[in-house]
């Protein structure tokens, strides 16, 4: 009897442990659900500071690390718009193929650029892949436009083949084999830098020149408004830039001014040095995952394009058709004239044979020639002969003639 009510006080125990363990869970799954709500309420009150913990370290926006408010007018704008920031592309030149007095022309050129300036400057340096993409896409755009150009002049000589034009036709047939070299040798190209551009080896230098300027070196500016304060720092900013510009040129260094999207993009690859390859700003931007929506065209604007290509492949097959049975009925004319005019001469010919008793052998044979057309065709030699003859013997034919009918007149 002692051990069993031992055993019913141990069985007692163990269900009052496992009941205040299992109330103990459920204070404690409340207690984090309370508390990942509060999370929630505390990021959406502050997008700047999250409370929501990692390792013991509170997670903050990426905003806190970057060194600049917003990019606005060509500037970038910092420390909470009391610093306004240029920058200036420059374009250098190659020294060390110069001669002894060009790189001292470019050496004077650069001391006189450092003793102009009256404000501070800071040099840039950026290292990046050569990003061919623009160039492909020129060439590409190029080759398609000579495409369209020799599928023109084919056309073209397609018209005049049969329009039996030769001389137009051997026009067109050199101008088309020139645009097909061209179109070969600009194919060729784009292949190549397309092939070029693969190569990730291949890395250029750009060099900046920085330019800043501080609100405060206007004075005071607490009456004037955030679009004013831009506005002056923009001025004196471009100024002093194309200041620099204009030094620089003293020593064959041309330079341009950055706009917004020149300075982003140099950002980008600086925040982004093992990623800006892969993901390229411009062809983000190319590809408008900035926008908040893409818009087409609309469903009547590409119906109405849609029908003129229709009706301007339809006009020129109704021509090509046309022409092909306009010259079909010319020939089919012309041989109906053709026979006709036979059938004349012949039945001409037989009439004559009918009356050849009736005229003399000179009169029959001439009657023959003038219905051949053979008549028609001396008279026209004798003019050419005559026409041909230097002005000298006509003159002693003339005379010939009027002797001979001054003494016709005599005899007479």
């Amino acid at each position: 009897m002692d051990l069993i009510n031992i055993l019913n006080i141990i069985l007692v125990v163990l269900v009052f442990v496992i009941f205040a363990l299992v109330l103990v869970y459920f204070a404690v799954v409340y207690r984090n659900k309370n508390s990942s709500k509060s999370e929630i309420k505390s990021s959406n009150k502050s997008s700047d500071y999250v409370s929501n913990v990692a390792n013991g370290l509170p997670k903050e926006a990426i905003t806190k690390f970057m060194e600049f408010d917003e990019i606005k007018d060509n500037m970038i704008i910092r420390k909470n718009r009391t610093q306004y920031v240029m920058i200036l592309q420059c374009q250098g030149v190659n020294y060390d193929l110069m001669s002894e007095e060009e790189k001292m022309a470019v050496e004077q050129g650069f001391v006189q650029f450092l003793n102009t300036l009256r404000f501070p400057i800071q040099l840039y340096v950026q290292t990046r892949s050569l990003n061919l993409k623009d160039i492909i896409d020129g060439y590409k755009e190029k080759v398609k436009n000579l495409r369209t150009e020799v599928e023109q002049i084919q056309a073209k000589m397609r018209e005049a083949k049969i329009q039996g034009n030769e001389n137009l036709y051997e026009k067109l047939k050199y101008e088309e084999k020139r645009k097909e070299n061209v179109l070969e040798y600009g194919a060729d190209i784009a292949e190549y830098i397309g092939r070029m551009s693969l190569n990730k080896n291949v890395l250029q230098q750009k060099t900046y020149v920085i330019v800043s300027y501080y609100a405060s070196e206007n004075g005071s500016l607490s009456n004037y408004s955030k679009e004013e304060i831009d506005d002056l720092c923009f001025q004196e900013l471009f100024t002093r830039s194309q200041s620099v510009m204009r030094s620089l040129a003293a020593s064959e260094v041309t330079g341009k001014i950055l706009n917004s999207e020149e300075l982003a993009e140099l950002l980008y690859i600086a925040y982004n040095r093992d990623d800006s390859e892969l993901l390229q700003l411009s062809k983000a931007l190319d590809a408008e995952y900035d926008s908040l929506y893409n818009t087409a065209k609309d469903v009547l604007q590409k119906k109405q394009e849609k029908l003129e290509e229709q009706i301007n492949l339809e006009a020129v097959d109704l021509a090509t058709e046309s022409i092909i049975a306009a010259d079909k009925k010319r020939e089919k004319e012309l041989a109906n004239k053709e026979k006709k005019r036979e059938k004349v001469k012949e039945k001409a010919l037989q009439l004559i044979e009918e009356y050849k008793s009736q005229m003399d052998d000179d009169l029959y044979e001439r009657t023959k020639k003038e219905i051949n057309g053979e008549a028609k065709e001396e008279q026209e030699e004798q003019e050419e002969e005559l026409q041909e003859e230097p002005p000298k013997k006509k003159r002693g034919r003339k005379k010939k003639t009027e002797e001979q009918n001054s003494e016709e007149t005599k005899v007479s």
